[in-house]
């Protein structure tokens, strides 16, 4: 894991990233290309395990989900709970070990969550209970009625943070080629992955097709509903902005974007939902 924080900063890996790991001067591979589980030859327990990338229109092979509890899952190898690479990964439970689970958010490029621990098993389901956070790992034995509302709620708070925030903005930038879709800018620390329609909202998932890739200033335009986008993808600026008067950043950063289209990865699957973008378009025009 001391090895993973280099990367941190990209946030993302690949094969090779992480094919240069060495362990007491023994390479050691921390992902296996034909199986989901790895335990090294040298360990009596699961060290990573992995999620395949899926593209936004695809069907995952496994389904690895939210459990009802808030709690993420992991889906066994197989229908044998005692695969090898099953008891691997009940060893690494049983002993409370720290694992890192390795999301695919393109192909060969991952996002690497750890330390994360299993936390029980589901032998009838063929899958295990996921805790995103050691904090976390106390919250499954509380189930008094009293406050299992508020462990939903902090358990869904923890994945939303440690999960699908963190996939949300890698496969949104991955999708928009690290770039801003109004500006171009590239610079990946000044980027940020925008949502079209919030969490609360019925279409607000977490997907590649709610998202768009802004740079900082632009988000905020676009949330302040200073710039709204329409359906056909044109870029408009409210109308008030573009009679101001300011500096060079209002004329060229704002103003200068009416009427422009939107930059958009070009596929159907990863491009903008028009649903989406006219229900916030809507709500652009009502805000004017």
């Amino acid at each position: 894991m001391q090895f993973l924080d280099q990367f941190r900063g990209n946030q993302l890996v690949t094969e090779s990233d992480v094919a240069g790991f060495v362990w007491q001067g023994t390479p050691m591979r921390l992902m296996d290309r034909q199986r989901g589980i790895r335990k090294p030859r040298q360990l009596s327990a699961a060290l990573t395990f992995r999620t395949v990338f899926t593209p936004p229109d695809g069907v995952p092979p496994y389904a690895d989900q939210e459990g009802p509890d808030g709690f993420q899952r992991y889906k066994m190898r197989g229908d044998d709970p005692e695969h090898a690479e099953n008891r691997a990964l009940r060893q690494a439970m049983l002993h409370g070990l720290p694992l890192i689970w390795f999301v695919g958010v393109e192909r060969g490029t991952y996002l690497p969550i750890y330390p994360v621990y299993l936390v029980a098993e589901e032998r009838e389901l063929r899958q295990f209970v996921v805790a995103l956070a050691p904090e976390q790992r106390y919250l499954l034995g509380v189930s008094d009625a009293g406050n299992a509302d508020d462990v939903r709620r902090y358990a869904d708070r923890i994945t939303r943070q440690r999960l699908h925030q963190p996939m949300f903005r890698a496969r949104v930038l991955a999708a928009y080629q690290q770039r801003c879709a109004m500006c171009r800018l590239r610079h990946v620390s000044l980027l940020d992955a925008s949502h079209i329609l919030p969490d609360g909202h019925e279409l607000g998932q977490p997907v590649v097709p709610n998202g768009l890739a802004l740079c900082k200033i632009h988000h905020a335009a676009f949330d302040q509903n200073i710039i709204g986008i329409r359906p056909d993808l044109q870029i408009v600026v409210r109308e008030q902005v573009l009679l101001e008067v300011d500096g060079p950043m209002l004329r060229h950063g704002i103003q200068e974007l009416d009427g422009r289209r939107l930059e958009v990865p070009g596929s159907p699957a990863a491009d903008p939902s028009a649903d989406r973008l006219e229900v916030r378009y809507n709500d652009f025009l009502a805000a004017i």
